[in-house]
């Protein structure tokens, strides 16, 4: 008798593993071989819970032949999980298979009169597992049973690593599935940001391309401007908003983490939307923060939220950074294609300054020379004529003055000679008394330094417009982390901030976009009756790393 079991234990366990390997569908296979295991067997019922060790609650994945009794009320007796073997494997207490001596479920449905129970009081229980991953229980049973011999048990116990291994071998090629129309859309969404000319629309582009090709409800981009976090675009259930709103970064969150930390955080069950709503980020129980790196630093962040549970946990780490990464590519591409133009439009307004000045000038030059020349000749001697001349040279006068104006404005001779000489010579022009400052800077480099310039230029124009003040206060310096700053400052009348940076005037819009296009910030500092200072930021690592790709040192750029 013994070797009878044997042999009906091993071709039940043959026909088992054959069917287990039919399919990759993980519904399908728990369903089919729960019908099987009943088939090979003489067990009558049987059921497989699914449970997720860091999730409350179980999932009764498959069942078969249950009595009125257990679906009663649309199985709401198969979806607690107050019961002795549940609990005890969420214990880390159940490991082998064991009889039920006393089933709680089973007991309810008697007590409350739910329904017959076709002559089931007990049942079998053993856990799902593949090596160190638990998956949930199978548990059968069998009409006047009470309880289950050993070899039972032991059958159990195979059967049970099976499927273990076969639940396991789903998961991961569901995992390689996902993956793969992960990585394709990751294509798509990489192919249309990168079709993005402009820079300025690359972050609504951007977020607006992520969220719809993912099906992400809310994705939102961070910027770190070296002092605080400022929302630059969010895609909320399919609706973009460019809002730029600041976030100081001790109170994002998860997002101040990625910043921090540089690594990609996840959140599976919270609730701290509260703390985001200020900047419009709507609230969420589960959210994701990818670390936007250049090298070695990080420059924002992006950050993914919804409002249900662990909605992110199944995405792989090295897929998030991937998205990362692909995005501060293209934002790179673009910085270094807008430092191009600027060098192409460099070149070409000191090529114009050269031709106005070699042949303009030195022509209304001696238009004016002649004039005089032809007035003294004439003096006295016809009024009218010599009259004319007189007006023929101030005109000329006049043209060589506005063409010179024009010329510096082209190419402002003054830079030779270094920023601060040419700054404090512009602000003279203003008729602004200039106190200039230099610490640690001894030279920079011809893109910051006609960043600088142009700053320093749009600065002095607003002291002289808006200030109230003939004073202005300008320091160039070089901060400890390799960034030069441009600070300029006066204690006229002030001004109340707008937060909201959109609002901006064109000038002051234009100062931060040159510091932004070589990767460095602007902040602007103000009040009502208190100094302004505008002050700019831009690392010589950045402009060095475009100085080195514009002489041909290397493929691909990186900031």
């Amino acid at each position: 008798m013994p070797r009878e079991i044997r042999v009906s234990e091993l071709a039940a366990l043959k026909e088992i593993a054959e069917m287990l390997n039919t399919t990759n569908d993980m519904d399908q296979m728990l369903n089919d071989v729960l019908v099987k295991l009943l088939e090979v067997t003489d067990f009558t019922t049987g059921w497989i819970f699914l449970i997720d060790d860091d999730v409350p609650g179980n999932t009764c994945a498959a069942h078969h032949n249950l009595p009125p009794a257990l679906t009663a009320g649309n199985y709401a007796l198969m979806c607690g999980e107050d019961c002795w073997c549940v609990e005890r494997y969420r214990q880390n207490k159940l490991t082998h298979a064991v009889n039920i001596i006393e089933c709680k479920r089973i007991t309810y449905a008697v007590t409350h009169q739910l329904g017959s129970t076709e002559g089931i009081t007990h049942h079998a229980t053993v856990p799902l597992k593949a090596g160190k991953d638990r998956f949930g229980l199978l548990n059968v049973a069998q009409a006047g049973k009470e309880k289950f011999t050993e070899e039972e048990l032991a059958l159990l116990q195979a059967i049970a690593l099976q499927i273990g291994t076969a639940i396991n071998r789903i998961r991961l090629y569901q995992t390689q599935e996902r993956n793969a129309v992960l990585y394709a859309k990751l294509g798509d969404v990489i192919q249309r940001i990168n079709g993005v000319q402009d820079i300025n629309q690359l972050p609504i582009k951007a977020v607006q391309y992520i969220g719809d090709a993912f099906g992400w409800p809310n994705v939102s981009l961070f910027m770190f401007d070296g002092q605080q976090l400022s929302l630059r675009a969010l895609y909320s259930n399919g609706q973009v908003t460019k809002e730029w709103q600041s976030l100081a970064v001790d109170q994002a969150g998860p997002i101040g983490a990625a910043l921090l930390d540089n690594r990609f955080v996840i959140e599976s069950s919270c609730m701290e939307g509260n703390m985001l709503e200020s900047v419009g980020i709507p609230p969420y129980r589960s959210a994701a923060a990818i670390p936007l790196r250049v090298r070695n630093r990080t420059i924002g962040v992006m950050f993914i939220s919804s409002p249900d549970q662990r909605q992110f946990d199944d995405l792989n780490e090295d897929f998030m950074y991937s998205l990362g990464d692909h995005f501060t590519l293209c934002v790179e591409n673009l910085r270094i294609y807008e430092h191009r133009s600027e060098l192409t439009r460099m070149e070409e307004r000191n090529r114009m300054a050269r031709d106005l000045h070699d042949s303009v000038v030195q022509k209304v030059f001696s238009l004016s020379f002649l004039a005089k020349g032809a007035e003294n000749v004439l003096a006295g001697r016809d009024p009218v004529v010599q009259r004319s001349l007189h007006e023929i040279q101030q005109l000329s006068q006049e043209a060589l003055k506005e063409m010179r104006t024009l010329i510096w404005q082209l190419h402002p001779a003054g830079l030779e000679n270094g920023l601060l000489p040419a700054l404090k010579q512009y602000g003279l022009g203003l008729n602004l008394a200039i106190f200039d400052r230099t610490d640690g800077v001894k030279e920079l480099p011809r893109a910051i330094e006609e960043a600088f310039w142009r700053i320093g230029q749009e600065a002095l124009n607003n002291v002289r417009k808006h200030s109230g003040t003939e004073t202005a206060y300008i320091r160039l310096i070089k901060q400890q982390d390799g960034a030069a700053v441009l600070e300029v400052r006066d204690e006229g009348s002030g001004f109340q901030v707008d937060r909201k940076k959109g609002r901006q005037t064109m000038g002051m819009r234009s100062m931060r976009e040159r510091a932004e296009a070589l990767g460095g910030s602007l902040t602007i500092t103000s009040g009502r009756g208190k100094p302004t200072i505008v002050r700019a930021i831009i690392p010589l690592e950045s402009v060095q790393s475009h100085c080195e790709e514009e002489k041909g040192s290397s493929g691909d750029y990186l900031l």
